[in-house]
């Protein structure tokens, strides 16, 4: 081609993207043998741009303008606030633009689509609601709406696309007789009318060449979808009834490897490509002429992870989005605080924000972690709602106003909003800076973000339509979603990995596509416009086939000189899409061309199944000596019934000391109410340790419920909110079940009942005497009661939850070490009786068991052994010296597992309830 133009530099190239000219300018190097001036090269955008004299402006800019208009032809009364109006707005704004591009009068088209909602609320009703008659006005003063604000545009010199096309177009007659420059467009597919207009215009003045790309395959196949805008442009144009019509080649059907690739899930689909890669480095020795081509874009992070190291050039063409920076969850987590426009803090919201990493290094001060402090402080003592005052008392002096900065009330402004938020943003960026350790990155994203946020203050100066926070995050979050960083690479070297837009008329040996499913590539039916499909249909405005068509050309235009591809889909169902594999896949299949070689195969990874992945920890010198660390302090009933439960578990809480992660209760959880019943029991019966108890007792008791209840729970749970919701009725559970008590006990003394409390909340230990272990061993734990009842000493231990008679019978002792979910009530009361035997050593039989709030009516469960483990069986009740011997043989044994080094901490599969 160039050999037909001797004044290159005279000629003006329009390609269908920017990137498209970078590689043509290095065809051309190859092409030429003399020094000369390049010739003008032009993305269609900007020559559009350049032909009608108008600017393109952005889409909030235009969602601004058309507020504006919108506010001034629409009746106060009727008017929606910014942030209704936007979710509307942008779809009109993109029928505009549709109606623009394919020139169709927009006085006409607005009209009918006004009469058509005019038809669709007919009713026999002579008299309309103003409810429907604003309605139909609203769609009446679509074309006022129209006019107004292209007017408004065209006077600033701006547009949106749509409106640059029109008024291009309409100069492309005048244009085309006046200009002196050749133009050459290349790599054409689906035009618009007014691109249609603008170059049948040049073409007829002698001042324009067309070169498509497209194969005899397709042209030759009346039905076929990736020739469907080609065969219309050589059947209708009046230029091609005398001139021929370039280029269609035969590459389509030249020999090519085929491999479909079933892969499940995006992260699938990632890790595929780089192992893929690392093979094809290995083959070749280089990835030139490879390109990886990204169905979904959103794919882009999760193979930026992928790729091999193996790489050594690659240049991606797409932008990194910021939204995908982990900066932006905590200005989303900030907007999500101050929407809300309350004094008040609630919890979560600022531990999230305190938890971000960014802020936890910004508040790190005097060598601690004040972020920290204040999480725990909040979880310590159950605080849901908080303010900034209670915040600053944590902390250091010294981060008093990074905590303003973060918790200040915005109230409700948006200029405020976007104040806080620059400041933060360049208290963070100095932080950082003085840091020793440098985040160019995270500096980089900072600097972006300033920027967004000085064009949302100068949108809000501008136009002041800003009324609330929520409104700023909706156009916050509109920028951001078109704000991207670009990468740095050498365009024209190594892997290509690029979007499909980009990859138009680019061409390359090997090709990785990914997502080729349906409802991705191609995206299938989406109708996000005002006009309806007929009505579109009547003014030969795009559809969802249209859609389909462009698509099917950039698929078929990949293959089409490519000789190694590679189809990657996802094999596995997502919430909207995914699973089903793309027609085109279908397509190449069933229209096989000779010389492809197609290989379908699907990998799918087998998930292992739980079980098999039971931890297993081996014993060392260490653990045995933390063991004799626990021993010498003493073993609980509950960590030896902890161990027997899960030995994972009493590794983590005992061998690591790892603490359980303390959430603030926003409802109160069972053992916050167990403490609270257990305190109040304890308030109630501690003075009347070695006293008989009186029908005057309880009475007096059960008088002070409500205040000793309320007391303890304001003291145990830390809240403002125990007045409300569920809170409100656990409180009063908690109430039911001490005045349940208190009936039943009143009714055992008036019985004539003798009950004498002995201890109440008693702290007892005992030494355990292990031949194979010679050194201490203690058992220790907190007795909830112990009384004398009718002269037979009891020792009970409370439980908020529901305990039945069956969990403390025993008969066979071998399984008390083993079985938790029946025996561990048993293992606990008989460790108590133990206990108190070493102190007080039985001269009589004694009784053990427990009282169960929440299953009263059994009253004492007393612990018993079966002579028969089913059916009805004589149950033994007394706790003698014979009882305690063989409960020792038994806990000796579980101590004495415990400290083999042998045997190792097997984690259980089964979970039980606690």
């Amino acid at each position: 081609m160039t050999s037909n133009h001797n004044a290159l530099h005279e000629l003006t190239f329009i390609l269908p993207s920017k990137r498209a000219g970078v590689f043509l300018l290095q065809a051309l190097r190859k092409q030429i043998t003399k020094t000369t001036f390049a010739p003008k090269i032009l993305s269609i955008e900007e020559f559009i741009c350049e032909l009608s004299g108008l600017q393109p402006a952005d889409n909030t800019q235009l969602l601004f303008e058309f507020y504006k208009v919108y506010v001034e032809l629409t009746p106060s009364k009727n008017q929606d606030s910014f942030e209704t109006f936007s979710t509307w707005a942008q779809i009109l704004l993109q029928d505009f633009n549709e109606i623009d591009r394919y020139l169709v009068p927009p006085a006409e088209i607005l009209n009918y689509l006004s009469e058509i909602k005019d038809i669709e609320h007919w009713s026999v009703q002579p008299d309309r609601t103003e409810m429907v008659k604003n309605y139909l006005a609203f769609w009446s003063r679509l074309h006022t709406y129209y006019t107004h604000f292209t007017n408004n545009l065209v006077n600033q010199k701006k547009a949106y696309q749509g409106l640059i096309y029109r008024a291009a177009a309409k100069k492309a007659k005048t244009y085309a007789q006046e200009t002196n420059n050749k133009h050459i467009f290349a790599g054409f597919n689906a035009l618009n009318n007014a691109e249609q207009e603008i170059i049948q215009q040049l073409l007829e003045a002698e001042k324009a060449e067309v070169f498509w790309d497209t194969d005899r395959v397709f042209m030759n196949d009346s039905i076929h979808a990736a020739s469907m805008f080609l065969r219309s442009y050589k059947n209708k144009w009046a230029y091609y009834q005398s001139n021929s019509f370039n280029w269609e080649f035969d590459t389509f059907a030249s020999s090519k490897n085929i491999h479909i690739k079933g892969v499940p899930k995006n992260i699938g689909q990632a890790k595929y490509i780089g192992y893929l890669l690392d093979q094809l480095v290995k083959e070749n020795n280089s990835l030139q002429n490879t390109a990886v081509i990204l169905g979904d874009e959103q794919l882009l992070i999760p193979m930026l992870n992928a790729i091999p190291e193996s790489i050594p050039n690659m240049n991606i063409t797409m932008g990194f989005p910021l939204k995908a920076a982990p900066i932006t969850t905590l200005f989303e987590l900030l907007f999500s605080l101050h929407e809300k426009n309350e004094q008040r803090l609630y919890y979560q919201d600022v531990i999230q924000i305190l938890s971000h990493p960014n802020v936890r290094q910004w508040l790190f001060a005097k060598q601690t972690d004040q972020a920290q402090l204040i999480i725990d402080y909040l979880q310590q003592n159950n605080i849901i709602f908080t303010n900034i005052d209670q915040l600053n008392t944590i902390t250091s002096s010294e981060i008093k106003s990074e905590i303003s900065l973060l918790f200040e009330s915005w109230n409700n402004s948006p200029k405020k909003g976007i104040e806080q938020l620059q400041t933060l943003i360049l208290a963070l960026k100095e932080k950082k800076r003085n840091s020793e350790q440098k985040d160019a990155l995270l500096l980089e994203y900072l600097f972006r973000f300033h920027q967004l946020f000085n064009q949302l203050h100068q949108l809000n100066e501008t136009y002041h339509y800003l009324k609330s926070v929520k409104a700023l995050h909706k156009v916050y979050k509109e920028l951001l979603s078109i704000e991207t960083l670009d990468f740095q690479g050498e365009p024209l070297e190594g892997l290509q990995l690029m979007g499909v837009l980009e990859s138009r008329v680019l061409d390359f040996e090997t090709v990785i596509i990914t997502n080729v499913n349906e409802g991705v590539f191609p995206s299938g039916k989406t109708q996000n416009s005002f006009l309806p499909f007929d009505l579109k249909l009547q003014y030969k405005l795009p559809t969802y086939q249209e859609k389909d068509a462009i698509y099917t050309y950039h698929f078929y235009k990949q293959l089409q000189r490519a000789k190694n591809i590679y189809l990657i889909y996802n094999t596995e169902p997502d919430a909207l899409n995914g699973g089903e594999k793309s027609r085109f896949i279908n397509q190449l299949e069933i229209e096989k061309q000779p010389n492809h070689y197609i290989t379908h195969e699907n990998l799918n990874t087998p998930v292992p199944k739980l079980h098999n992945t039971l931890r297993s920890i081996h014993k060392n010198d260490d653990v045995i000596n933390r063991l004799k660390e626990i021993a010498a302090k003493g073993f609980s009933p509950s960590s030896l019934t902890n161990y027997i439960r899960n030995p994972i578990d009493f590794f983590n809480q005992k061998i690591l000391q790892i603490r359980q992660y303390d959430e603030v209760e926003q409802t109160v959880a069972a053992n916050t109410l167990g403490t609270i019943v257990h305190e109040t029991l304890k308030v109630f019966y501690l003075p009347l340790l070695d006293t008989l108890l009186h029908e005057e007792h309880i009475i007096n008791m059960k008088k002070n419920v409500d205040a000793v209840v309320t007391h303890h729970f304001n003291e145990v749970y830390n809240s403002e909110s125990i007045n409300e919701g569920m809170n409100l009725i656990i409180f009063n559970v908690a109430k039911r079940y001490i005045e349940n008590f208190l009936n039943a006990e009143l009714a055992e003394i008036k019985k004539g009942n003798q009950i004498k409390i002995l201890h109440i909340e008693k702290d007892f230990s005992a030494p355990i005497h292990i031949d194979q272990l010679p050194f201490m061993i203690n058992v220790v734990g907190q007795v909830d009661r112990v009384d004398v009842y009718n002269g037979t000493l009891r020792i009970i231990d409370y439980k908020t939850g529901k305990v039945n008679p069956s969990e403390v019978r025993l008969y066979d002792w071998g399984l008390i070490n083993t079985d938790y979910k029946k025996y561990s009530k048993s293992f606990q009361v008989l460790c108590y009786a133990f206990m108190i035997n070493h102190h007080y050593p039985f001269t009589s039989p004694v009784e053990a068991g427990i009282i169960s709030f929440k299953n009263q009516k059994e009253g004492f469960q007393k612990f018993g052994v079966r002579e028969k483990p089913t059916g009805y069986s004589k149950i033994d009740t007394n706790i003698t010296s014979q009882t305690l011997n063989l409960f020792t043989t038994e806990l000796k044994k579980l101590i004495i597992e415990l400290f083999n080094i042998n045997i190792p901490f097997i984690e259980k599969e089964t979970e039980y309830d606690n």
